[in-house]
């Protein structure tokens, strides 16, 4: 099988799908396809190429599919346990880029602060993945929207995806990128819980460029009507686990059910993974047929692949850069 295009690529990093355009995202889909298409005949794609993952955070997928991912096309990772001594504290984090430049070839980072992944990518003169930090989640993003693709046939323009929850990292990846795909998307979050305003008011702008509405409710039920795809998450994410217990309170209108789900036009259900059944999904529906959680896990491995193998051999320009999520979370 002819090796994916990866060519021209116009990105060195992806920190954020913010300036990522249409064609970008597509560039992603196609590769990732050719990929998962012919699992064992690019084993030598990145040969000798080397992968370092910074974990702050603990992580099953991101983890697993990275690692398993640069193996699967001919390199390596190696992996640095940050959970209990977080970026900066030891050594600056311009420094760590300087340093690990000369060893590797590739950087993940997975981060509770945002701006350490923009300084590594700042300050690195080879590819920095934000696997994810507490603002942004682009691979996860990628592997949400591949799968539609997938299910789909390529046709996404049109159809309308509701993330219910809270306004979280994985909402503001999803909002980066979904309009500019020419999908109409719905945030369905409490009060108080909305996504970052700076996040949105981009989303709105890609939104209006491509037709299509971008809109936010209180009301899950209002959401839901017309959905072709319903989207939630954990109700605390990682560093949030004291807020738990305020969190079930101020959340539990926002489950999926069964219930919610018959206000959809017979919409695929969506989860970036851990859930919890019983809490922002039932059983019923995480389990279900309509429930695709599992084929999104596995394109983690294929959309990852493609964007390491696009960043590593695309021969990209500097990255341009997104002055409007600079400051954000600081």
């Amino acid at each position: 099988m002819t090796a994916p295009d990866c060519s021209n690529f116009p990105h060195q990093d992806l920190v954020s799908l913010a300036d990522w355009t249409a064609e970008d995202i597509q560039r992603v889909f196609s590769v990732a396809c050719a990929l998962k298409a012919d699992r064992e005949g690019f084993n030598t794609l990145l040969s000798g190429k080397r992968l370092a993952l910074i974990f702050e955070k603990d992580s099953l997928r991101t983890r697993m599919t990275f690692d398993l991912g640069i193996q699967q096309l001919g390199g390596s990772a190696v992996y640095l346990d940050h959970r209990h001594e977080r970026l900066g504290a030891r050594e600056s984090v311009p420094d760590m880029a300087h340093n690990l430049e000369r060893w590797v070839d590739i950087i993940v980072a997975r981060t509770y602060r945002h701006r350490h992944v923009a300084e590594l990518a700042d300050h690195a003169s080879v590819p920095v993945i934000n696997g994810l930090s507490d603002l942004l989640h682009p691979c996860q993003a990628l592997a949400d929207l591949l799968t539609l693709h997938e299910k789909w046939d390529g046709q996404l323009a049109g159809k309308k995806l509701v993330y219910i929850g809270d306004g979280n990292n994985t909402c503001h990846s999803l909002l980066h990128a979904a309009p500019k795909l020419g999908m109409h998307m719905t945030v369905c979050t409490p009060e108080g819980y909305e996504p970052n305003f700076k996040v949105m008011e981009s989303a709105r702008d890609a939104a209006r460029a491509m037709g299509v509405s971008l809109e936010h409710t209180s009301s899950p039920q209002e959401a839901a009507t017309g959905a072709h795809a319903i989207y939630t998450d954990v109700w605390a994410s990682m560093g949030q686990e004291d807020e738990t217990e305020e969190r079930a309170a101020v959340f539990i209108d926002y489950q999926v059910d069964e219930d919610l789900m018959s206000y959809t036009d017979d919409a695929f259900f969506m989860h970036c993974l851990p859930a919890h059944r019983g809490q922002e999904v039932t059983a019923g529906v995480l389990d279900g047929p309509s429930s695709i959680v599992f084929d999104i896990a596995e394109n983690r491995l294929h959309a990852q692949k493609a964007v390491m193998a696009l960043l590593l051999l695309g021969q990209s320009a500097a990255p341009a850069t997104t002055p409007e999520l600079a400051e954000v979370n600081a």
